[in-house]
């Protein structure tokens, strides 16, 4: 009776952890909409390949390194990771399946990559940024990742972060900053005088579709991080996850209108979809440990900071298309600083070491390979290419063939 407790549970929490992934997985198509929605017309077909293509990489990266690099054979408190076999062999004591653990972890790549994906739109080369996307998901992320959720020395600091605040939104966003800075912005969206020019997004209905996708992904995000589901501890602490979650991009959202209404009069949909991501991201850092009313708390503080964070990032030139750096870097960091308001194992200090770390590394290292690319390969188009959009240039497909007919003519 005993082994069959222990068998039941095991493959209670096995499946657990294969449907958050798939909840999660389906985060893909959540950026790939909003990334669509948000970027003009003539780069649509250009977006969903470099979501497809990355996700595909991300995949393959973490099989055949990442996941090595990040947790198979190391040693407690490290810095430098170990090399061992593919992904490991599965301990006699496991509460889990390793693969679906390897499953679980994968797309948590993705999501960091996908991230990169929107800040760097409309002007960038495809293969330039899917070269990128090999050493970040095969080497980049899996060496903060070793650090942290693998047992590295930010673990071993007392460092808190539960589904990824700063390990995998944050890590996405340094990685995009490099790129943008070394990029520069899209023609014709800033002035010689400092004017700034708005270009707004082909389909905001697209936007808002991928915004709820997200929404319902981040369910496995942070529900599936609590890793086990078997008995009423663990059964009881998802419940409390997810209840914050929602609460929190919820609120993130009200923030972000009642914030855009105050300054412009007006509710600018695209601040209250990134206000909901926001909130997201602020909860991810620890959705468990504040009670629904401070998760409420934290979702007005992300989904107004990134409102004025983006109006910021916009004067000094930053040019990122969907807002990800400021969602996913900016929010990110405020929910790693307010981890020890309401959670006692977690201090200021500690804390504020390992966001410098993790943002520290990859932003240095991405900004080195982003740079080796824009020498050797280049990572821009021409003027003329991206004035003709980058569907023509890299795909030959236009996402919305009669309408460019329709137009043309």
């Amino acid at each position: 009776m005993e082994n069959t407790i222990v068998e039941l549970k095991f493959s209670l929490d096995t499946f657990y952890f294969l449907v958050s992934g798939i909840l999660v997985m389906w985060m893909a198509a959540g950026f790939a909409m909003l990334e669509a929605g948000l970027v003009r017309s003539k780069n649509t077909t250009e977006i969903l390949t470099k979501n497809v293509a990355l996700y595909s990489i991300a995949c393959t990266m973490f099989l055949l390194v990442g996941y090595n690099i990040m947790y198979v054979d190391n040693g407690e408190g490290g810095i430098i990771p170990s090399i061992g076999a593919l992904i490991g062999t599965q301990a006699a004591d496991a509460d889990h399946s390793l693969e679906s653990d390897f499953f679980f972890q994968v797309v948590f790549v993705a999501t960091a990559m996908s991230i990169v994906s929107g800040a760097v739109a409309e002007r960038m080369k495809l293969f330039a940024f899917l070269a990128f996307a090999v050493v970040l998901t095969g080497f980049i992320y899996p060496m903060e990742g070793y650090w942290t959720w693998g047992g590295g020395f930010l673990s071993e600091m007392g460092f808190v972060d539960f589904a990824g605040s700063a390990i995998v939104h944050g890590a996405g966003a340094a990685a995009a900053l490099a790129g943008v800075i070394l990029l520069g912005a899209r023609k014709g969206k800033y002035g010689k005088n400092g004017e700034i020019y708005p270009i707004p997004g082909s389909n905001l209905p697209l936007a808002t579709l991928g915004t709820f996708i997200l929404w319902m992904g981040w369910f496995g995000f942070n529900g599936g991080s609590q890793l086990l589901l078997s008995d009423k501890e663990n059964a009881t602490a998802v419940g409390q996850i997810l209840l914050n979650t929602n609460a929190a991009a919820a609120m993130g959202a009200i923030a972000a209108l009642f914030v855009c209404k105050v300054l412009w009069g007006k509710a600018d949909l695209t601040m209250v979809l990134n206000g909901a991501l926001a909130g997201l991201v602020v909860i991810t850092a620890d959705p468990l440990s504040p009670s629904p009313l401070m998760a409420c708390l934290l979702g007005i503080l992300g989904g107004s900071l990134v409102v004025f964070s983006i109006v910021a990032l916009d004067k000094a030139k930053i040019d990122d298309p969907v807002g990800a750096i400021s969602v996913h870097g900016v929010c990110g960091a405020l929910g790693i600083m307010l981890v020890p308001v309401s959670n006692g194992d977690a201090n200021f200090v500690t804390q504020l070491i390992g966001l410098v770390t993790i943002l520290a590394f990859v932003f240095v290292a991405s900004f080195i390979v982003w740079a080796i690319l824009k020498q050797t390969m280049g990572i821009r188009v021409t003027e003329e290419e991206e004035l003709s959009g980058m569907d023509q240039h890299d795909c030959g497909v236009d996402a919305y063939p009669e309408f460019v007919s329709v137009r043309s003519n």
